[in-house]
């Protein structure tokens, strides 16, 4: 890790614009930087996902340890893939994505994973709430990029991508009927206890 200096503004970027002024042939310039913007935000989702997913990974305990924690990896991979896919789009389309956790951060709407060292039920009801966040926002995405399908495809890719990954998770927090036992819980910390509780 680089040591925490204060940079100049003449230091702090190359340019001052981080937009090329271009786009894909097809798309008008604005609207391709438009679509571009649009993938920002699920460059940071994605990022913060595969760092959820990982936090889980080391910190599931429990009967059913090994099971969750292999299963998790390859959904780490996968939602790591989607980053650079989606970072390649933005570049592509002209624009300059910023993988920077700072950045992250700060443009987040959500706050931090709630669970460190739990169970098996506990965490994956918590990454059960993760991911449905995830694909609700992925899904509002595929309709502001509407204009460029080349990416709206990307997203609905990911997105039934994402759904899978979900559904391996929710197979282990359903009852026989169907229903999850986190049934109504809100909140990653309510839906942890309330799959424990049903273990």
């Amino acid at each position: 890790m680089a040591k925490k200096t204060t940079r100049t503004s003449s230091t702090a970027q190359v340019t001052s614009d981080s937009d090329a002024p271009l786009t894909v042939p097809g798309l008008p310039t604005e609207t391709g930087h438009a679509v571009a913007d649009a993938l920002q935000m699920r460059v940071h989702a994605l990022n913060d996902l595969a760092l959820t997913l990982k936090h889980a990974h080391w910190n599931v305990v429990g009967p059913h340890f090994i099971g969750v924690h292999e299963m998790l990896d390859p959904q780490i991979d996968g939602v790591r893939d989607m980053v650079d896919t989606l970072a390649e789009r933005m570049s592509t389309l002209g624009v300059a994505p910023n993988g920077l956790a700072g950045a992250l951060v700060a443009a987040r709407s959500w706050d931090d994973y709630d669970l460190h060292r739990a169970d098996t039920a506990a965490h994956l009801a918590a990454l059960d709430l993760v991911y449905s966040g995830v694909i609700e926002d992925h899904r509002a995405a595929i309709e502001a990029v509407g204009d460029d399908p080349v990416t709206e495809d990307i997203l609905i890719g990911q997105t039934a991508d994402l759904e899978q990954f979900q559904w391996f998770v929710r197979a282990h927090l359903q009852g026989t009927s169907g229903a999850l036992v986190t049934e109504g819980a809100t909140a990653e910390l309510s839906a942890a206890r309330k799959a424990s509780r049903k273990r």
